[in-house]
């Protein structure tokens, strides 16, 4: 079967799926995935590889743009301080605890340890959107659940390939990896807004030459985060932040630079492709189960192996509930006691939601399934197989357990009754 025909027969599947989710009330990516799944079981169908290097290459630039695009600025600066202990601190904290249990039970070593922390401690944008969409959310949560996923992922790729390095390297230089920790994020912050001005100058050079005619103007749009996604990454700075740097400051821009018909036009022809890429990456998730197999060897069993992915799924759960409340009211105390002053302490209903909204996703997968089958000594890359079973299954266990009990919490709280002041 030909290529093509196989990405026409994904896509028909999706839109079936999701509008079975549509019509039970479910998030479609839970549907999605847990088609995915079923599909690719059958015999019928073939198999499809989701290769990893397309996911950070063709689905996440633009599904980052458009999601940058459309935060409100105002917002997200005001609670900047919370989702940076989201994105940065509570990704690092689950790394090292991860790897501290994948190291004393798994019998892995130390940096394939860290490899696994850094693979599952980023939370998934869309599932998290496509939850929290279904019911009556206070704004301050969908900001901070959406600003924190627009970084996470930065922190945790720069983490995951110095654990990677590590492995294959054999070696793990400290100081190289604190100098890439600061440097990568602020070439890919400084690469995405001397990209962003460029953007903004040349559509408004558009308008001045009365050249912004929409057809073009749009497939410009489409083209922009790919233009700076990819050289970011050429040059060594994180794509990832390049590109939601960029986001978010044309977008902020975005009224002084498209004029309201455009805009109109343009955020529908985003949302179209933001749906159609979002539905290959869920169900191509499931269907990404039987090559996972494959690569699984006798030294464990399936009972051993379901029991590392269940520990690890609980300990990534945990981690995020024991990480948020404190990190939500102490940097509020000590605003009052060493200021003076402070924001108002958020519901612990809100803090309750963010805790719980921890869905993992692509981002993951790809991430475990790029991992190099051997080192540079050529011995094999230790726990590869084990790394990408409990990876799939700690998605399974996020996106489908706890994306189906978040509207259930959400509702027994009465979150959507509360009023919607103070922060999370």
């Amino acid at each position: 079967m030909h290529p093509f025909e196989i990405v026409l027969i994904l896509l028909a599947a999706a839109l079936l799926l999701a509008l079975v989710a549509q019509r039970l009330g479910l998030p479609y990516p839970i549907l999605l995935t847990l088609g995915g799944v079923g599909l690719a079981f059958q015999p019928m169908v073939p198999r499809m590889h989701l290769e990893p290097e397309m996911v950070f290459t063709a689905f996440l630039p633009p599904l980052l743009y458009a999601a940058a695009f459309n935060t409100r600025w105002q917002a997200f600066r005001h609670h900047l301080r919370a989702i940076s202990l989201l994105a940065v601190g509570l990704v690092l904290f689950t790394t090292v605890l991860v790897a501290v249990v994948t190291h004393h039970c798994f019998d892995l070593p130390w940096a394939a340890g860290f490899v696994l922390g850094a693979i599952v401690s980023p939370p998934d944008a869309v599932a998290a959107v496509a939850v929290t969409k279904r019911v009556r959310v206070p704004p301050v949560v969908t900001t901070i659940l959406e600003g924190e996923s627009l970084v996470n992922d930065a922190a945790a790729l720069v983490a995951y390939r110095a654990g990677v390095a590590a492995v294959v390297g054999g070696t793990f230089d400290r100081l190289e990896v604190g100098v890439h920790f600061v440097a990568v994020p602020l070439g890919g912050v400084a690469f995405g807004l001397a990209a962003a001005w460029a953007v903004v100058l040349f559509h408004r050079g558009l308008n001045r030459r009365e050249l912004a005619d929409p057809k073009v103007t749009i497939s410009f749009t489409l083209l922009t985060p790919y233009a700076i996604y990819l050289p970011a990454e050429a040059l060594g700075a994180s794509g990832v932040l390049a590109v939601v740097a960029a986001g978010l400051w044309v977008g902020h821009r975005a009224h002084t630079v498209f004029d309201g018909d455009l805009l109109h036009e343009g955020r529908a022809v985003w949302e179209w492709l933001e749906f159609k890429l979002n539905s290959l990456i869920f169900i191509l998730i499931g269907f990404q189960l039987p090559y996972i197999l494959d690569d699984i060897d006798d030294r464990h069993t399936v009972g051993e192996l379901f029991g590392y992915s269940a520990l690890i799924a609980g300990v990534v759960i945990a981690a995020r509930i024991a990480w948020v409340f404190p990190f939500t009211y102490l940097p509020r105390w000590l605003d009052r006691v060493v200021l003076g002053r402070g924001d108002p302490y958020p519901p612990w209903r809100h803090v309750a939601v963010v805790a719980w909204t921890g869905m993992r996703g692509v981002v993951s997968l790809a991430a475990a399934m790029a991992i190099p089958h051997v080192t540079r000594s050529g011995e094999p890359f230790p726990g590869r197989d084990v790394i990408a079973f409990v990876t799939f299954w700690v998605i399974f266990a996020t996106l489908v357990g706890q994306g189906l009990t978040l509207p259930l919490l959400i509702r027994w709280l009465g979150v959507g009754r509360e009023p919607a002041s103070g922060g999370a």
